[in-house]
């Protein structure tokens, strides 16, 4: 059985995301999105928050049945161990990304040579496409209509209202 992992912190979910979970979901017999507490990175949305908006968006796309969503904390190879996956899947915006991608699956694959790291290209129209982009924009009260799967459009907003923000 082939196993995924896409790890992220989801901070919120994006169209972009969205676009790599289909396609790697068509490659793998199951896929777990780990939605990741990262210490060095400040989200606005809770940890419990970001696996809802994934599950409705999930569930939205009749995509809940091959797919499951898991928070996560501590190292990423650790994580693919425990579910038995074989790979860890990853999307890239840019050229940028890849150095950084790179680094980053050459030391999971030293630290756990049975795991494989899958690079996704984003499609074009999601190149530019960032949850801090989506923050920023919906902190200011603007469209993020465009960015982020319907079904969480409202939730974005309502967040942004609650701390304040719009």
């Amino acid at each position: 059985m082939k196993v995924g992992i896409y790890p992220g912190s989801f901070d919120p979910i994006t169209l972009g995301h969205l676009d790599i979970i289909i396609r790697a979901s068509k490659l793998m017999d199951h896929l777990v999105i780990g939605v990741l507490n990262n210490i060095s990175k400040k989200t606005i949305f809770t940890e419990d928050e970001r696996v809802r908006f994934i599950e409705r968006v999930l569930k939205e796309y009749n995509l809940d049945s091959r797919i499951k969503v898991e928070a996560f904390q501590g190292l990423l190879v650790d994580f693919a161990k425990a579910k038995n996956a074989s790979f860890i899947v990853r999307g890239l915006r840019a050229i940028t990304d890849f150095d950084y991608e790179l680094q980053l699956a050459q030391t999971n694959h030293k630290i756990m040579p049975d795991i494989d790291t899958i690079f996704f290209t984003t499609r074009l129209e999601y190149s530019y496409l960032s949850s801090s982009t989506v923050r920023e924009i919906a902190s200011f009260g603007g469209d993020i209509k465009q960015f982020v799967p319907e079904c969480i459009v409202q939730s974005v907003y309502d967040k942004f209202k609650a701390i304040g923000s719009v």
